[in-house]
């Protein structure tokens, strides 16, 4: 009984919505449970288990840690992104991305190393085909 509430409650805060107004500048360490809206500049860090947008004026210099992302504005430095990271046209990436998932439309600039987590399967040798 006590379960279900404390679902209910963690998938409520996952769907809250922070938001950075633009004109906004933040320097230091942000942590949050629900999702972030990014307008305006962050210098520091951001670290949820819910979703991060970048707006066009948005501004990231730092580290961002995030289920997901969708970025239209500016990232600079260390970008962990679990499942899905999405870069519209108009993005500037660089720095250093780790991501489940990597969307990239025409336009966006990625300037950056990137490794891809999740989704590898190991190939099968011939013999390994064979027993299986």
């Amino acid at each position: 009984m006590f379960s279900d509430s404390k679902k209910s409650r963690s998938s409520a805060d996952q769907r809250e919505q922070n938001r950075i107004a633009s004109g906004t500048f933040i320097t230091g360490e942000i942590s949050g449970k629900g999702c972030f809206r990014i307008e305006g500049t962050l210098e520091g860090s951001l670290k949820t288990p819910g979703k991060v947008v970048i707006s066009k004026g948005g501004v990231i210099n730092g580290t961002l840690e995030c289920d997901s992302a969708d970025i239209e504005g500016n990232f600079n430095g260390k970008l962990l992104v679990k499942e899905v990271l999405s870069l519209r046209g108009s993005a500037h990436i660089e720095g250093e991305v780790i991501a489940g998932k990597l969307a990239v439309e025409t336009g966006a600039v990625f300037n950056a190393t990137c490794e891809m987590n999740g989704g590898i399967k190991p190939l099968k040798t011939k013999n390994e085909k064979r027993s299986a």
